[in-house]
């Protein structure tokens, strides 16, 4: 027996969280997932995959550990965020402003949305481009003060702190499986393999 148990007395088996929603009552609320838990979840089904960092060392851990499972030290980065070529200055990256000659696309985004598993960017990230004329691969690097619950909340918080000039091409990257994956629902989408470095930074 645990010593939590020991001292605080075995917790009941039918806490809120098991108690299904039937059980509860028809006019109790669902029970909802904090926001990173409900991305975390969403984000996966999607098929990104998920880094969690404590630190900027371990940030820059999983980094390296993202280039060695591609091979991708030695190739060349599409990269528009310049305070990313400062964060990843130790790595002495290629980076280049051709898509054709990248690897990989390296950015930031605006926020994570918690309902559906995405990632909202905009010009700021990717400038006028599209989504289908960036790399294949991903590697975003976010910060836990970005989840918000929806999209509309992240558009909204796009146009607070961007009061002066609100960025364009606003867009959610949300297919992360492989190109030869897609199926009816990803039709017309553009899929990419992308892998998330998130920082707690709360």
């Amino acid at each position: 027996m645990s010593l939590f148990r020991k001292i605080f007395g075995k917790k009941s088996e039918k806490t809120e969280e098991r108690i299904p929603n039937q059980e509860r009552g028809k006019y109790m609320p669902e029970i909802k997932l904090p926001v990173d838990e409900r991305f975390t979840i969403n984000f996966k089904a999607n098929g990104g995959k998920f880094l969690y960092c404590e630190n900027l060392d371990e940030v820059k851990e999983s980094f390296n550990a993202i280039l060695n499972e591609n091979n991708w030290h030695n190739e060349s980065v599409f990269l528009i965020d310049n305070r990313l070529s400062s964060l990843f200055k130790d790595f002495n990256l290629k980076s280049s402003k051709s898509v054709s000659d990248s690897a990989y696309f390296l950015s930031t985004c605006e926020y994570l949305i918690s309902d559906d598993g995405s990632l909202l960017i905009s010009s700021n990230q990717i400038a006028e481009k599209k989504l289908l004329e960036l790399p294949d691969n991903f590697i975003i690097y976010a910060t836990t003060s970005q989840f918000v619950e929806t999209i509309g909340e992240g558009l909204k918080g796009i146009k607070a702190k961007s009061k002066s000039s609100i960025p364009t091409n606003i867009t959610t990257i949300k297919h992360f499986k492989s190109a030869d994956d897609k199926n009816f629902l990803t039709y017309g989408s553009s899929s990419k393999n992308l892998y998330l470095l998130l920082q707690e930074d709360l």
